[in-house]
């Protein structure tokens, strides 16, 4: 399961595509009657032409880079297993509907579903709302198999490996001063809200290096962690990157803001970086319009020297076996990458 992606670069249908993503409760978490106006009334009205000309700058000609790309991975890793596999996206094509029917055809008897949310860590408004969205239209279709979840792989040593792997060409040339990991950005208020365990201090700057239950949930603790490791597996020195959260609607979201140390960095010194965006596993339009393009712009402005882009995992051979390793481990009945139900409300 991914995010998703408008069927065309047509405003109509990005307009479609935002109205269904941004009228998830779990990414505006407002209520109904408040966020229907605020949607549809402002945000999507504003939004749709800017967002259907930023598609049009990175759309190919076989289709959305995201859509695309995840195909090309479900064929890659159906090279790997002897079960069908099919993709689909939390918004838009092919649907979760198409993905369970899809395999209920190629499998006769089919008795269980493995899903994997591509999301490397938990937040309300991606990895939940993908695991509550196919539990209701596996609960709604009354489909006869059991559905299970890979967990958020943050920490996950196959992902790392290939997070690491696919830098290493990057890191080893070398010529850079700094390297900056950029992640989604989200509402800081998720942090609490999506905390079960009621253990998140909000607002600490402790909150995240003291050991707590709350960590299977908090976003912000599992970005610090999974560049933690990926800096100790290339030897990156701690003054040589940071982190940033991009991406941000609105006020009161996760700091820093990427477009803002974007623009900072060269001012202290900082004129050559490489940038990568480990939230995401495919390449899309957050990574190569937002970061690759108008970040390489807003640097390169700033008096930055040089820029580069370190594309997403998309189909690197490493990243490929670690999903084809966690169908292969649940056969051979290692269940450490499955979610634990029941776990959201």
């Amino acid at each position: 399961m991914n995010l998703g992606s408008p069927d065309s670069t047509e405003v109509k249908d990005v307009r479609r595509y935002l109205m269904q993503f941004l009228m998830d409760k779990r990414v505006i978490d407002k209520p109904y009657l408040l966020r229907l106006p605020l949607v549809g009334g402002i945000i999507v009205p504003f939004r749709a032409p800017k967002s259907a000309h930023a598609y049009k700058e990175i759309w190919t000609k076989e289709g959305s880079p995201l859509i695309v790309l995840t195909r090309q991975l479900q064929q890659a890793v159906q090279q790997q297993v002897s079960e069908p596999v099919e993709i689909a996206m939390r918004y838009g094509n092919p649907t979760v509907q198409h993905a369970f029917n899809s395999l209920m055809q190629k499998a006769d008897g089919l008795e269980e579903v493995i899903a994997v949310p591509l999301y490397p860590h938990y937040a309300m408004s991606s990895y939940e709302t993908a695991v509550q969205h196919a539990k209701e239209i596996h609960r709604k279709g009354k489909y006869p198999f059991k559905l299970h979840f890979i967990k958020p792989f943050y920490n996950d040593p196959g992902y790392i490996d290939a997070m690491a792997e696919s830098m290493k060409p990057f890191v080893s040339a070398g010529g850079f001063d700094h390297i900056l990991f950029s992640y989604h950005g989200i509402p800081a208020r998720h942090l609490v809200k999506g905390d079960p365990t009621g253990s998140h201090r909000s607002g600490s700057q402790e909150c995240c290096q003291t050991p707590s239950p709350g960590r299977e949930f908090c976003y912000r603790y599992q970005c610090f962690e999974t560049t933690r490791l990926i800096a100790e597996k290339l030897g990156i020195p701690a003054n040589k990157h940071s982190i940033s959260f991009q991406s941000r609607l609105g006020k009161g979201w996760l700091e820093p803001f990427t477009d803002i140390r974007l623009e900072e960095m060269p001012k202290e010194g900082i004129k050559k970086i490489l940038i990568l965006c480990p939230a995401f596993v495919s390449d899309c339009l957050e990574t190569l319009e937002e970061i690759a393009m108008r970040g390489k712009e807003t640097f390169m402005h700033a008096g930055g020297q040089s820029y580069t882009f370190i594309p997403c995992l998309n189909t690197h051979p490493l990243w490929v076996e670690t999903i084809a390793g966690w169908i292969k481990g649940y056969n051979a009945g290692e269940t450490k990458m499955l979610l634990k139900e029941p776990v959201y409300q």
